[in-house]
């Protein structure tokens, strides 16, 4: 790794260099002896360099000259830190002596001369040639491990398990790896500051310096999922919608605020900035660092899922559990299994008319088919000229869709066009194409290809790609649009399913009438309610902004109107798409038909759809019609988009803006018209629909380099709301018992310096019994507090009116509130329940029907373990760190399923909850389980007894034994579990620091 010697040098804030590698029994062990006993200690470089993803400049707390690093060149760094470095490099500084690959730095000269761009750990001076046969995305893996490697944290055998992965990927071996910085949005973020904060406290009660609790590699926070589209279809939308986010969130902005300035290395893109993906791709990543003279290049692990989007730019990313993240900011190098990676070949060219939107409702469903979880994805074949950038970030945006870790586009020239485009400088450009091509991790289609090697092969012609949606309750249920009716009234027919609303055949034509603010109207099944142009998977890409947009133009021409009780919205991903539609003249046909812009941030895509009129609530729910929602988004799991869309199609943003004007789903757009023009004649959607040409011209004549320019360097001087906000220059934060919104949680109450070790799970209730396909937007609060609902009591309790609870995420800083939210999904399916949906469950002992926190606090406050029982893909969907952090504070010291989520299981892990798998073929009904036993895990007791991935016995009290795999799956997990937790290992291990 860059040598350590430097940060001492310069007392910048230092890179992570403490060892997360450490077995259970050393982690306990750790406490007494601070250096960990499972590796050999080596000795510190001493090349003076600085540590991958910091620097030694003065910076300002949030956003302040971050233009200059982007556009001018490397970004500007983070205030040095008076104590956070040395902490954690005198721990080792008489370890090692050198970098084990220092023989392999080399200088990277310029092309026109002058002085070298800096030095980089150059693979092709390794002569082997099995790198040649890696993929690209395994490359980056294997330079950080080189760049990294000080045989403590990184060792010489992590690098030839890398070089090696064409053996060693089948055989889930472990590797450490350290991402160059960490992304985080404003939901996810205000939790991992909110535990930063709590962590100072720790530190200071255990008598330790709580100025050691800092982020030790670059984070980014976007501030961008507390907008809601409160107000729309009104010219008034962005400033109006601005100004209740801000009334809803002061408090919560001011804390962040606070955290730009509390902590070292932190910055923060205020609200109405964009959303954090689309900012992400056209402003924050580096695509390669050049940090105090080191390249290397540049990689992320962002709190929400869809941090892939930033592989479409040839920048490694994926998303990580909060928890998972904030031990990254403090040091921790993250432990992964070696990946496979799956090679998807594209081939030929899009048909005319056909979107990038439907390519990744395609892409999306061949994944989910062929099965690549925990994988890496690897795009490549000669289709990929055919592909934009913007194209390729919308394949890469999803796939937490198609369960992937990555799907990754390696840099090449349109990587390169893309970066001139959006305002990076001709001279950063250089030095990134220089790089890649003298590290070879740079494709040039114009040259023969080496083959490289992949665990399995999938191969798409584009031309075979059709105009299609996905819904209604899942985003790879994918539908082509000449399919939509007859699918859509099969879904009326089925039963109750993912594909099932069980409509009886004599009410599927029912037409309920309403009244609209005095206007005559009507809503029948499949109706359109709510048309969203929303998410960066869309918003990012400028011909499908630009297609919607020639859509509405097309729309306005004839006469069309969109019925005015549906509730459309714009909300782009920054403030570049305004510019651009603007600039084409056609945002006025947009706004025309209602999708003025509502606001710049995640909209409906996550829940933030706002209310819909009473009126047409009242008719949805008086008459149980099953009304739809349209939206150009990435997740569409019931119960997300609104309480009262059964209904939830993923489609392109010119098809949201085809269904609004149908306003229907039940239609066949090549038999039926969208509408009557104003001179009578039927409107097909064929006469709406703009060619690729037409499209092509206004992306060219529209989409310019200066608008990304002015736009980021506006972003860093905010907007007067936030810049009016206080903050204390307290570096402990001073809580305020009395808020709703920011608390103290309780993970470090009564710690010590002596971890717990494990502990026995005896006699314990089963919570929950589910099935498959229990996903985070399930067990995770999010969305609207419910009226009836015990967040909603907590809060009436404090004399919070209801128009001011917000939403969960809003409130994701107040454990309180979470916990109660935890498992209050109103569509949740437990089968404690027979049927009946929402968020109850049994409390054995007594047989009450209570709300799941109540039953939980019911069984704690008994004295009594509990756990929880699912079936496959179990907490599939957004990396949400409270779907771990919940179910702990209501007491779950287990799961038990088929199978898991990857970071969702990490996320368990994280927070000290037992993992276990059945064994395969095996489930809770196969076994004959009910949940009504007690059950006890039989895990020893012994830390050193404990290992990764062994079989676990699992007895009942009606005594049925059966067995299941246990799924730590790393030494870390363990050491994290016998500690309490992610949060906890840190802690002790910070404070036993001299």
């Amino acid at each position: 790794m860059p040598p350590l010697a430097s940060s001492l040098l310069s007392r910048s804030a230092a890179g992570p260099v403490s060892s997360a590698r450490v077995t259970a029994a050393a982690a306990v062990a750790a406490v007494s002896k601070p250096v960990a006993a499972s590796e050999p200690a080596a000795s510190p470089p001493v090349t003076p360099t600085p540590t991958a993803g910091t620097s030694s400049s003065p910076r300002s707390p949030f956003a302040s000259g971050l233009a200059g690093r982007l556009f001018g060149g490397r970004r500007a760094a983070a205030r040095s830190s008076s104590s956070a470095a040395a902490v954690f490099e005198r721990r080792f500084a008489s370890a090692a002596t050198k970098n084990s690959y220092d023989e392999i730095l080399t200088s990277l000269a310029k092309p026109g001369g002058g002085a070298d761009f800096g030095k980089y750990y150059s693979l092709p001076r390794l002569a082997d040639p099995r790198i040649d046969r890696l993929p690209y995305s395994i490359r980056i893996l294997l330079e950080s491990a080189i760049r990294n490697c000080d045989e403590f944290q990184v060792t010489g055998k992590d690098v030839e398990k890398i070089l090696d992965w064409e053996n060693s990927a089948t055989k889930q071996v472990e590797i450490p790896f350290k991402p160059a910085r960490v992304l985080l949005q404003d939901f996810t973020g205000v939790p991992a500051v909110v535990d930063l904060a709590c962590m100072r406290d720790a530190m200071s009660k255990l008598g330790s310096d709580p100025n050691k609790i800092n982020p030790l590699v670059p984070v980014d926070l976007v501030i961008d999922h507390s907008v809601q589209v409160d107000v729309a279809r009104s010219q008034n939308a962005v400033q109006a919608n601005m100004e209740l986010e801000f009334s809803r969130n002061k408090e919560r902005f001011g804390f962040l605020k606070w955290g730009s300035t509390a902590f070292n290395n932190m910055l923060v893109v205020p609200p109405g900035s964009g959303i954090v993906h689309q900012v992400n791709l056209e402003y924050l990543a580096r695509v390669v660092f050049n940090n105090g003279g080191i390249l290397y290049p540049d990689s992320v692990v962002g709190t929400d899922s869809h941090t892939t989007m930033i592989d479409g730019l040839g920048v490694a990313g994926w998303g990580v559990g909060g928890i998972e993240a904030e031990a990254t900011m403090l040091g921790q190098p993250m432990s992964m299994v070696l990946p496979g990676v799956v090679g998807f070949k594209l081939t030929g060219k899009l048909k005319n008319g056909v979107t990038a939107t439907d390519l990744v409702l395609t892409v999306t469903q061949m994944l989910r088919k062929h099965g690549v979880v925990g994988k890496f994805v690897e795009f490549y074949g000669g289709g990929m000229s055919e592909l934009s950038l913007a194209d390729r970030a919308t394949i890469a945006n999803m796939s937490p869709e198609y369960g992937a870790t990555m799907g990754f586009f390696p840099v090449d020239a349109k990587t390169l066009d893309y970066l001139k485009l959006t305002g990076r400088s001709d001279d950063t450009v250089a030095m990134i194409e220089t790089y890649l091509r003298a590290n070879n991790m740079f494709v040039d289609y114009n040259q023969v290809q080496a083959e490289r090697v992949y665990s399995s092969y999938l191969e798409l012609n584009l031309e075979e790609v059709e105009p299609c949606l996905s819904g209604p309750k899942r985003p790879h249920d994918r539908v082509t649009l000449k399919n939509m009716k007859s699918d859509w009234l099969s879904c009326l027919d089925n039963d109750v399913g993912f594909k099932g609303f069980a409509v009886p055949k004599e009410s599927q034509g029912k037409v309920a009438d309403f009244s609209f603010h005095g206007t005559p109207a009507k809503i029948k099944h499949g109706d359109v309610v709510i048309a969203a142009i929303t998410s960066c998977t869309n918003t990012s890409n400028p011909n499908v902004m630009l297609g919607a947009a020639l859509v509405a133009k097309k729309a306005c021409e004839l006469g069309l109107e969109v019925k005015p009780w549906i509730k459309t919205s714009l909300a782009p991903g920054s403030g570049v798409v305004k510019k651009y539609l603007d600039k084409s003249g056609l945002q006025k046909y947009l706004d025309q038909l209602g999708f003025n812009i509502v606001g710049y941030g995640c909209t409906t895509c996550i829940g933030n759809s706002g209310d819909l009129d009473e009126s047409v609530a009242a008719a949805i729910s008086e008459n149980d019609v099953v009304a739809a929602a349209v939206l150009s988004g990435n997740r569409n799991f019931e119960g997300r988009v609104h309480a009262l869309t059964r209904a939830n199609y993923l489609a392109s943003p010119p098809l949201v803006v085809a269904y609004a004007l149908a306003g229907t789903v039940n239609i066949d757009f090549e038999k039926e018209p969208v509408g009557i023009s104003k001179d009578g004649k039927e409107v097909y959607f064929r006469d709406i629909w703009p060619t690729t040409e037409e499209i092509s011209e206004v992306v060219k004549s529209s989409v310019l380099p200066d608008m990304f320019k002015s736009t980021y360097e506006a972003i860093t001087k905010g907007n007067p709301m936030w810049n009016e906000l206080p903050v204390s220059a307290s570096t402990l934060y001073p809580w305020d018992s009395s808020s709703t919104y920011i608390h103290e949680p309780p993970y470090f109450k009564d710690m010590t310096m002596t971890p717990p070790g494990a502990r026995p799970v005896k006699d314990a209730y089963c919570l929950l019994n589910f099935g498959d396909s229990i996903t985070t937007d399930h067990i995770s609060p999010a969305g609207s507090i419910h009226p009836e609902s015990p967040a909603a009591k907590f809060l009436s309790e404090r004399n919070v009116e209801r128009k001011d609870f917000n939403s969960y995420g809003s409130r994701r800083g107040n454990d309180e509130i979470m916990a109660r939210g935890t498992f209050a999904n109103i569509r949740l399916v437990n089968k404690f329940l027979k049927g009946e949906v929402g968020p109850k469950t049994i409390h054995i002992p007594s047989g009450e029907k209570l709300a799941v926190f109540d039953a939980a606090m019911k069984y704690k406050n008994e004295g009594h373990d509990t756990i929880i029982l699912a079936g496959a893909e179990y907490g599939s969907g957004s990396s949400r760190d409270w779907a771990a952090k919940g179910p702990m504070l209501q007491g779950v010291k287990a799961v038990i399923a088929k199978s898991f989520e990857r970071i969702h299981r990490s996320n368990l892990a994280g927070m000290g909850i037992i993992p276990l798998c059945f064994k395969a073929g095996e489930d809770a009904d196969t076994l004959g389980l009910t949940g009504h036993e007690r059950f006890t895990i039989q895990l020893p007791t012994n830390v050193s007894d404990i290992k990764p991935g062994q079989d676990v016995t699992v007895t009942t009290d009606a005594g049925k034994s059966f067995t299941c795999t246990l799924r730590f799956d790393t030494e870390v997990e363990l050491a994290y579990y016998t500690n309490g937790g992610i949060l906890p290992y840190v802690i002790r291990k910070i404070a036993a620091e001299p």
